[in-house]
């Protein structure tokens, strides 16, 4: 008699759950030793929902139909010099920022799952964070295809992943990563499957591939659309891991409230970086970052956690502060980035009259009382040969490693500094939120490696700036950075423009 053919939802246990099995000569204890160790407790394993009940054989060939398609564009984009129907070239330089802080981010994710997965005693668990490291691999390899042809007409493309390791802003996100793939295995999940992945996701990847489709870039579009079902896996498995750990013991409430509130204000400080792509490197703009607040978090993420409350869940610390700094925090970077351009891997420049304009539409209660006089005191100075670069090396905050140029929430024009001493020695931040993350495991974060302290201690290759930039960050002065007026990229632009037919539509 022909065997019985097995039903999908016996076919996902076989080849899932019922790969477990009981240890028999190693206790769980000793195959699983942090499980316990951040003070999570779990009852039962079994209770986990997978939220997509894939299995390994579907998943390769979901993955293999989409491969097909997305490399088939590339090889069209290439061969039809794509590069050349951008908005403008100045919108390049938010790709190396993506490629050099975002890209190296998905390889350290793949890093993390694959980790962690081996210290969760559930098998559904590490079935799941095994499909995920193997999603972010994914992302790593089809972002850098999809960024490789502007490697070929653009400086400041190569060596991304050595300058992820040393260039001073890319700290940020470096160190964003490294904090939560040095936690244990349940905050790593809380940070980035629920905080990042599922809170903050839409911050990241939504601007950036609509930003790419209002500027040209079918490329980048394409790889933003082919990880899109993928990201809402990883969105529905953020949401699953923490009601999972809500819902097995009541005291991993407050651990998990604490983790929350934590990683919450870290990915807000991360997404300073996208909220300056998206008011002033975009071309053709999208929406402002703080209308982008407005509808994925306060609205979004409002709905969340009033659905959270019946765990116990409260909104994370110091959000309030966040719907102040929202005005703020994207000229704040920017006027950081563009004083110190010549320590960058990419061009900046003085927003146009037009850009100006939009720039006070949406900032009505702040941009032209506070930022637009500094910028056109600045235009004032170039337009004199005296482009404004700062000479002196910034103070960067020791929790999230950004130059302390925020603001306080109920003083705008007075700089927010924190200070505690620790050890013997003074530490200095940013914030609240970043203060208070350091109190808490101030043993952690004494040891950050600050791009700062390290030049003035001489450790990257002496503490003369420019050799630093040239030899210890491998970046091209006037090449790869400083003003994107006159730069040679901004030369062959021009020159690619005169060589286009008269009736030629950029997009857009």
């Amino acid at each position: 008699m022909a065997a019985k053919r097995l039903n999908q939802k016996d076919k996902y246990r076989c080849l899932t759950r019922d790969l477990a099995w009981e240890p028999s000569y190693q206790t769980k204890e000793d195959i699983y030793p942090y499980e316990r160790f951040e003070g999570i407790k779990i009852t039962d394993w079994d209770k986990w929902e997978d939220p997509f009940r894939l299995t390994m054989d579907a998943y390769w060939k979901y993955q293999a139909e989409k491969e097909k398609k997305l490399y088939a564009i590339f090889d069209a984009f290439a061969q039809n010099n794509g590069h050349t129907n951008l908005s403008d070239a100045r919108y390049v330089n938010a790709l190396k920022l993506f490629l050099s802080g975002v890209t190296p981010l998905e390889y350290q994710a793949y890093q993390g799952f694959a980790r962690v997965g081996r210290h969760f005693g559930g098998a559904g668990a590490r079935v799941a964070c095994q499909m995920q490291a193997i999603d972010e691999l994914r992302h790593v390899q089809t972002q850098i295809h999809a960024m490789s042809h502007y490697n070929k007409h653009f400086n400041g493309l190569h060596d991304f992943a050595h300058m992820h390791d040393r260039v001073w802003f890319l700290s940020v996100p470096k160190s964003f990563f490294e904090d939560a793939r040095t936690a244990g295995p349940f905050e790593f999940l809380t940070a980035i499957s629920f905080s990042f992945e599922y809170v903050l996701t839409n911050l990241l990847f939504v601007p950036f591939m609509s930003g790419a489709a209002y500027n040209g870039d079918m490329a980048t579009v394409t790889f933003g659309f082919s990880a899109q079902s993928d990201e809402a896996r990883h969105m529905t498995l953020g949401l699953e891991v923490i009601k999972f750990l809500l819902e097995q013991h009541e005291d991993n409430v407050p651990i998990i409230q604490r983790w929350i509130d934590k990683w919450f204000w870290r990915g807000y400080r991360l997404l300073t970086l996208v909220g300056m792509m998206m008011d002033y490197m975009l071309p053709n703009k999208v929406m402002s970052w703080a209308e982008a607040w407005e509808v994925y978090y306060e609205q979004a993420g409002g709905a969340l956690f009033k659905d959270l409350e019946r765990y116990g869940i409260r909104p994370p610390k110091y959000v309030e502060q966040t719907t102040i700094g929202k005005e703020h925090i994207s000229h704040q970077a920017w006027s950081i980035f563009y004083q110190y351009s010549q320590a960058t891997n990419f061009h900046t420049w003085m927003p146009t009259d037009e850009e100006l304009d939009w720039l006070s539409a949406k900032y009505p209660d702040t941009f032209d009382r506070i930022y637009r006089p500094r910028y056109e005191h600045w235009r004032e100075m170039q337009a004199r040969g005296e482009r404004f670069y700062n000479p002196t090396l910034p103070m960067l905050c020791q929790v999230c490693q950004i130059p302390l140029s925020f603001t306080e929430p109920d003083a705008d024009t007075t700089l927010s500094h924190r200070s505690v001493l620790h050890a013997g020695e003074r530490f200095h931040f940013c914030s609240d939120g970043c203060c208070d993350i350091f109190q808490y495991e101030p043993d952690k974060y004494v040891q950050a490696w600050l791009p700062v302290h390290q030049i003035l201690q001489g450790n990257c290759g002496g503490g003369d700036v420019e050799a630093v930039v040239r030899d210890y960050y491998n970046i091209a002065a006037g090449f790869d950075n400083f003003d994107y007026q006159g730069s040679p990229e901004h030369q062959r632009w021009q020159q690619w423009q005169g060589d286009r037919p008269a009736d030629f539509n950029t997009a857009g």
